[in-house]
């Protein structure tokens, strides 16, 4: 390999590695799975929706939220988790408005020996921009 090509397939490790690490960093931890829009809105219009968790702040949920969404903050939910009555093996939807508070909470959640957490692809903001029903 010549010096050039060397330089340049180092440059592309390094940048794959960063983008993988931000992507880490600000998206739901890695054993979090996605629920879709549409997935979650089918649920919830058929009554087979899961337990969803607002992660946002009480005055961003009174302007508007999925509905049937119980809000817990991320910052105050280790100490809440007695609010979540279901079983730990019962699937939690978490979203919040663009994804790092609701990371924040998926981990506590799966620290807390929740096992099946989900993420709302897109958070709150997707959700309004797929106007889909928002509750007040």
């Amino acid at each position: 390999m010549t010096g050039f090509l060397r330089r340049s397939h180092a440059a592309k490790c390094v940048a794959l590695l960063f983008a993988g690490s931000l992507a880490l960093a600000c998206g739901a931890p890695s054993d979090v799975t996605e629920v879709s829009q549409s997935e979650l809105s089918a649920a919830l219009a058929n009554g087979s929706a899961p337990l969803v968790l607002d992660a946002r702040t009480p005055e961003e949920f009174a302007a508007g939220h999925v509905p049937g969404a119980v809000n817990i903050p991320h910052d105050t939910l280790e100490q809440r988790l007695g609010e979540i009555d279901v079983r730990r093996d019962r699937e939690i939807v978490v979203y919040c408005e663009r994804g790092p508070r609701a990371a924040r909470a998926e981990a506590v959640l799966t620290k807390a020996g929740f096992t099946a957490v989900r993420h709302l692809a897109g958070d709150m903001a997707a959700w309004r921009q797929a106007r889909l029903p928002v509750a007040k």
